[in-house]
């Protein structure tokens, strides 16, 4: 019999409960041998649950028992999270995880000693909850050289601007309603200053391009200053407005960067929206792939789980799917790429508006404010043109996703 144990009895460990509990008959077949949850971590007691009498409150039980071969760890964040899991580790037990900051910051040095134990360090629901990436990535495309990663991979974010695109909500409005409905949590800030996002896109570009990338490292910006007006004057010039996750190849290294974008409504994610993620991965053999679904919940990020364990008990070790330390330069900084830009300002003279209409390819007036769409440029070159400009209130400055993703400065 296969004994599992489950850290954290939350919405994503209940939900693992639940189906090794409710598939019994369908698991048991896939893995020719019956599964059970033994043990459940957490602090609180579940009186009245079926399982309240499987509740530990000391990781030693498990740690120690030599029949528990997998461990589910769903507490989140660093620690104990990260001390547990080593020390399952370390007593020859596979842990499967959803934890994407725990996966961004100590991924690496767990799959290194799930290696030497041989046993498994697995984290498919860290990214895309209920969608399958990670093993895809790692596995079905590793005959590919990856250029590319885009994706919408928080549903918080993605349902916001959605409700502000189709209601005309404002940012405050569409946030409160997300929170109304679970979408959101009580304190939202790692979905919608994208950490999140950030946490996930680092994970996959540890496995698309095989050296570690501190989230530290990577440009990120949320969604709080995205206003109705953006939307709109994105919408007249055939634009959506989507946080991305990306991070691109070329010849010297990779460049990453999570921040809403501009997107136009020809492009393949432009049609993700509300709750859903969308992931897209360009590989030079298969060419362009797309990876859809729900992004969260109890039953997709546990299905996810799930089929984590079933692949703990099906092979014994895990590889190491990345390098430790990048090499110097490797991870470029995103001020050194040319984005086409919506610009919109406020309270500036007409004569000063004309420096930005002579270098702008659309613009979009609506009483004392203008949304300019600019050609591609550096950071340092729309500087250069905002110093020319006095009296200059910049309201909005929002990159524009090109077809050709963004261009390097030399490009």
């Amino acid at each position: 019999m296969i004994q599992v144990a489950i850290m954290g009895f939350g919405v994503v460990g209940s939900g693992v409960a639940k189906i090794i509990e409710e598939n019994q008959a369908l698991l048991a077949a896939r893995l020719s041998d019956e599964i059970t949850v033994k043990y459940i971590l957490d602090i609180r007691d579940f009186t009245g649950h079926a399982l309240a009498g499987r509740v530990v409150r000391d990781f030693s039980v498990i740690e120690n028992d030599p029949e528990v071969s997998v461990v589910v760890e769903a507490m989140g964040g660093v620690h104990p999270a990260y001390d547990y899991s080593l020390k399952a580790i370390r007593a020859k037990k596979s842990v499967v995880t959803s934890n994407k900051e725990l996966v961004s910051l100590h991924g690496r040095e767990l799959l290194e000693e799930a290696k030497k134990n041989g046993v498994r360090y697995l984290f498919e629901a860290s990214v895309g909850g209920g969608i399958p990436i990670i093993r895809p990535l790692s596995d079905c495309l590793a005959a590919n050289e990856i250029s590319s990663v885009t994706g919408i991979m928080n549903g918080t974010t993605n349902y916001i601007l959605t409700q502000m695109e189709e209601n005309g909500a404002p940012f405050a409005d569409a946030l409160s309603d997300a929170q109304a409905r679970g979408f959101a949590e009580r304190d939202p800030s790692a979905d919608i200053d994208g950490k999140d996002t950030c946490r996930k896109l680092c994970i996959l570009a540890d496995i698309a391009f095989g050296y570690q990338v501190n989230p530290d490292l990577v440009t990120c910006e949320g969604i709080r200053a995205i206003s109705p007006r953006d939307i709109s004057d994105a919408a007249e010039a055939g634009y959506c407005i989507k946080l991305l996750g990306h991070v691109r190849r070329d010849s010297e290294g990779i460049t990453p960067i999570v921040a809403p974008f501009l997107l136009s409504r020809t492009h393949i994610l432009s049609g993700v929206s509300g709750v859903f993620n969308g992931i897209g991965v360009v590989g030079n053999m298969v060419g362009e792939t797309m990876f859809y679904g729900h992004g969260a919940g109890s039953a997709p990020t546990a299905s996810a789980m799930v089929g984590d364990i079933i692949e703990a008990c099906e092979v014994p070790s895990s590889p190491v799917l990345w390098k430790e330390k990048a090499p110097e330069g490797y991870i470029k900084d995103v001020s050194e790429c040319a984005f086409a830009r919506y610009l919109r300002v406020k309270g500036t003279r007409a004569d000063s508006l004309t420096v930005l209409a002579e270098c702008a390819v659309r613009a979009v007036s609506n009483g004392d404010e203008t949304g300019f769409f600019l050609p591609a440029m550096t950071d340092e070159e729309l500087a250069v043109i905002l110093k020319m400009i006095p009296e200059l209130d910049v309201v909005s400055s929002i990159r524009i996703f090109t077809p050709g993703e963004f261009v390097p400065k030399n490009g």
